[in-house]
């Protein structure tokens, strides 16, 4: 298996889908966008597109991001997605694949960064690639947005805070909202990032200060994601 990350920024690191990745021996690459790199030409040498997160929106442009080329990406998403690829989508990776697919990201009701629960919909109790799920599951949230809907896709989990956090495209084709892929390395990395934000945390219903981010136990929700990403692959396998 070829797994192709695309990075956004060095804070927002692929964490538990990167140690999944490594530790099941796959061949994976990355295109560092903070650094410098290109985005693949196409998607022939790629079987798991995962597509980070960042502080950017969909909306953002050369001009007020140079690394950051959002129709770029899009153009990927959408050749990865016609050529039968998996692709994977978090925070801004999962708003990108929404517009790749011809629906506009919206924001958020609420602003989470923490450690929060989602709740599986009746779509997502009834998807097999989520019968491991309990039904409300202690995740990670570090966003201000959402990602759009097109008219087959469906929402497989929600928060109080925010109405699309799991959201199924199709059977191979996935935007994730939250951050099931945080560990304390990563935590540490978006901390040092995000301190305006962590310092205002009571003015937020769900914002986690530095201390309870710090204290949070990560590992359960990464077991989860492992999980999820077993269904993937074998699903794809078998295709």
């Amino acid at each position: 298996m070829r797994v192709h990350f695309i990075v956004h920024e060095s804070f927002e690191a692929p964490g538990a889908y990167e140690t999944w990745a490594k530790n099941k021996g796959h061949h994976v690459t990355y295109s560092r966008m903070y650094a410098g790199d290109l985005l693949p030409r196409d998607t022939e040498g790629i079987d798991f597109l995962i597509v980070m997160g960042g502080p950017q929106d969909p909306a953002t442009t050369l001009e007020e991001c140079p690394h950051f080329d959002s129709k770029g990406e899009q153009a990927l998403i959408a050749s990865a997605i016609q050529t039968n690829k998996v692709v994977i989508g978090i925070c801004l990776g999962s708003q990108l694949i929404g517009e790749a697919l011809g629906v506009s990201f919206a924001h958020s009701p609420e602003k989470e960064i923490g450690k929060f629960p989602i709740t599986l919909t009746k779509d997502g109790r009834k998807d097999a690639m989520f019968s491991h799920f309990t039904n409300t599951v202690e995740v990670g949230h570090w966003h201000n947005d959402m990602p759009g809907l097109t008219q087959d896709a469906k929402i497989i989990a929600y928060s109080e805070g925010c109405p699309r956090q799991i959201v199924a495209y199709s059977d191979r084709i996935f935007g994730f909202q939250c951050h099931m892929e945080l560990t304390l390395e990563v935590v540490e990395l978006l901390i040092a990032h995000s301190e305006k934000y962590l310092s205002r945390a009571a003015e937020y219903r769900f914002v986690n200060t530095s201390e309870e981010l710090r204290a949070h136990d990560y590992s359960e929700m990464n077991q989860i994601l492992f999980g999820f990403l077993d269904k993937l692959e074998a699903r794809y396998k078998s295709a």
